[in-house]
Formats: structure tokens, sequence, C-alpha cells
């Protein structure tokens, strides 16, 4: 549905987008400045296609085919750019302007050095770092400009199934089934054990957590059917 910033709400019909032909796990809003565009990026399981949406023809034009499992996770931090996690373990950078993909990371994580399902995913503000999340519970580390993994390390003790810097990318916010909220150092030497800490906790998994817009505080949400406002702990 379109969004009057002028009144604040929702105006016009509500339109079902029906071109996924299984589960949509995430999508996220690119601006292709190039057209004077805003596109709808989605993905999730059955064909494993990425689907691009024209949100003011509110048509998809264009897909993106390449991973071989299911998409978890998509995110994109720049103008014409993104990148999707996957079950079958990869990471991929795409570009909207060519129909495949620029590149694919297989992350080597705790206990694999095939990887692990890639549940997570999220590049900082700068487009240098790549964060991944995976089943295992590992998180990986990744240099984009220098192509390689930096670290693999275990915030949690079960899968994770959400994870962001924070707007400066001192932190870094995850969340998965072991029920916890963790945040993580990185202000310190990334190749170096980094430092963590329990935020929070929820009475069964949580599903994803995101840093608040202007305060230094997280939201979570869970299968306890809660939705919680943390305050950031010292670290």
């Amino acid at each position: 549905m379109q969004y009057s910033t002028e009144n604040r709400q929702l105006e016009g019909r509500e339109i079902e987008l029906t071109m996924h032909d299984g589960t949509v796990r995430d999508l996220c809003f690119v601006e292709d400045n190039c057209n004077e565009k805003r596109l709808l990026i989605s993905g999730g399981a059955g064909s494993c296609k990425i689907f691009i949406t024209d949100c003011a023809a509110l048509t998809p034009f264009q897909n993106f085919a390449g991973h071989s499992g299911h998409i978890y996770s998509i995110y994109s931090w720049e103008n014409n750019s993104f990148v999707s996690g996957s079950q079958d373990k990869t990471v991929r950078f795409w570009d909207i302007r060519i129909n495949e993909s620029t590149n694919t990371v297989l992350p080597v994580t705790y206990y694999d050095s095939l990887g692990s399902p890639v549940t997570s995913v999220c590049v900082d503000p700068t487009g240098r770092l790549l964060v991944t999340g995976h089943e295992d519970s590992s998180c990986v580390l990744y240099d984009i400009r220098k192509n390689r993994q930096i670290q693999c390390f275990q915030p949690h003790t079960a899968d994770i199934r959400s994870i962001r810097f924070s707007p400066s990318a001192y932190y870094l916010l995850t969340c998965g089934y072991d029920n916890k909220i963790v945040l993580t150092d990185l202000q310190g030497n990334l190749t170096l054990s980094l430092p963590s800490v329990v935020a929070g906790e929820h009475s069964d998994k949580v599903i994803s957590a995101r840093w608040h817009p202007n305060d230094f505080s997280i939201l979570s949400t869970s299968a306890d059917k809660t939705a919680k406002l943390w305050a950031i702990p010292n670290i």
C-alpha cells in the first residue's frame, strides 16, 4: 500500500504480489537513482529466485537466479547493490544493473570448512565488512574489499536468526534460537577474540532484533509471541 508522508497514513488499495512459488523469507528496499525508482527485493523458497519489483508500477520486472537453496536473508547497504544468504551455504553479491551475481562467498564456519546454511547477512555502513549468521551458531566477519575472511566466532549456542551492525558499526547485534540477544564489541582488533555480552533473553526462540533508529536501544521479536524494547547494557 502507498504511504502519504503528508497525511501520515496509508492510502489507496492494497496490492498483493504473487510472483513467488514458495515461502517468502526476507525482503528489502533499494533506491535506483539512475532510473529514479524505488525497488522491492524479495526472496525465499520454491524456485530460489530473487525478484525485483517496481514499487510505483507494483509489478515485478526482473529476477535473479543463482542460489541452489532457499534464500534466508537479503540486505541492501547502498544504491543498486544488495547481498543474499542461502541454505546452499553461500553469500551472493548482486547489482540490479547486472542480471547475475557479481561475487559469491562461501564462509568457513566454526564446525565445518564447507560452511553452514546462511541464515542472516548484513554489511556495515562503509561497505567494507560483511557479517553472516549461520545455522551452526557461527558468525563470520568478512572483508569485502580484500575478499578475505577475517574470523569466525560463536556468540550463541544455537541457530543465529538475525544479525545487524550498529549505525556506527561499533557493535554487532545478534539473536538466535538459544533465546538470547547478544552484543559484540567490534572496536578492537577484529582478528582477535571479540568481547560479547547478553543484552536480553526471551522465554523462547528469538526471531529478529533491530537497532532503534534514534536511541541506543534494541527491539526484539520472539516465538514467545512478544516484542520487547531493551536498554543497552554497559559493555
